[in-house]
């Protein structure tokens, strides 16, 4: 595996972010015998869990020995690997006559990287309450995807910390996993009707702000109150606030939606020709699955779109009698 600090400089396509997107991404162009860089920071998302869930195949795996096989993969095919973090990527003219692009990648430690095409998979950075515990639980017994834990804590006594709109929704969608599950208001009003329907699901309501989580021997036991009062729970959902790691994309110009979301088509191209996003960077509900997905479809599509590109320089140079 190629792991040097000093990259070639030269690529079909770079890719950017070495998580299930990226690296599904470099694979599929890897073996279509492209010369394929993956620049990657070494801070997946999924870092904190234990084990990755609901991956056809690799179920309970170690999300970090799904990326190590990945990259020995990637690498086996000839993909050149960099760790490091991406700065800036500025377009440049590669045949200005034939209005053809490529563009610079450069480095945090000052190399530079030049490539046809760019593949952005640099994920997004889950925004948690900042509450004594939070951060320090965060992927092992305070979870965010129930498709991803539900399995796991299932018949627990379950907690939802309230707060966003979307947080009443996922109590209701924790409860599919335990009989025992309290809503914590954090201070937030419900109306009549949302009491209602919880009591209906037998979905418990504690109103009040919440102070902390309470930890013993290095696992959860409960939700502390502002009041002092403790309610023992074994793990608890939160329902954080997604934030893309897109400057990359956002400095190029892309095109966003309505919600400030990177606008990507159905392979991942976005609005600058030449560069595709794939994963949580475009798509906040992607799981490792999907992303692994995505980042598939994103490199057929770029190599689709290099072959058209080559094939109108193929046949002026075979007019011209020159080599290919």
């Amino acid at each position: 595996m190629h792991r040097d600090s000093r990259p070639m400089n030269d690529y079909d396509v770079v890719v950017i972010g070495g998580g299930a997107a990226g690296l599904s991404a470099a694979l599929v162009l890897t073996r279509a015998l492209r010369q394929v860089g993956v620049v990657d920071a070494g801070q997946p998302r999924n870092a904190p869990a234990a084990h990755m869930q609901g991956f056809l195949g690799s179920d309970g795996m170690a999300p970090r020995e799904l990326l190590a096989r990945g990259r020995t993969e990637v690498a086996g095919y000839g993909g050149h690997l960099v760790s490091g973090r991406v700065d800036a990527i500025t377009p440049h003219p590669a045949h200005p006559d034939a209005g053809l692009m490529s563009f610079d990648i450069r480095l945090d430690d000052g190399s530079a990287m030049r490539s046809r095409r760019v593949l952005v998979t640099t994920g997004l950075r889950d925004d948690v309450p900042d509450l004594p515990g939070v951060r320090e639980r965060w992927g092992r017994d305070l979870l965010h995807c129930p498709y991803c834990h539900g399995h796991e804590v299932r018949d627990q006594p379950l907690g939802v910390l309230g707060g966003p709109p979307e947080a009443l929704a996922h109590a209701h969608l924790i409860r599919q996993w335990s009989h025992d599950v309290v809503y914590f208001t954090t201070g937030q009003p419900l109306t009549t009707t949302q009491r209602e329907q919880l009591a209906a699901r037998a979905i418990g309501v504690v109103d009040g702000p919440v102070a902390r989580l309470v930890v013993e021997e290095d696992r959860l036991t409960g939700v502390e109150l502002a009041t002092g009062q403790v309610v023992p729970r074994t793990a608890v959902f939160v329902r954080p606030r997604f934030v893309p790691n897109d400057t990359l994309l956002t400095d190029l110009g892309c095109a966003t939606h309505d919600n400030g979301w990177v606008a990507v088509d159905a392979t991942g191209r976005t609005s600058i020709p030449g560069i595709w996003a794939a994963g949580n960077a475009v798509n906040p509900r992607a799981q490792v699955i999907t992303a692994a997905g995505e980042g598939s479809a994103a490199a057929i599509a770029i190599n689709n779109d290099l072959v058209d590109e080559d094939l109108p320089l193929a046949v002026t140079s075979f007019r011209l009698g020159l080599p290919l």
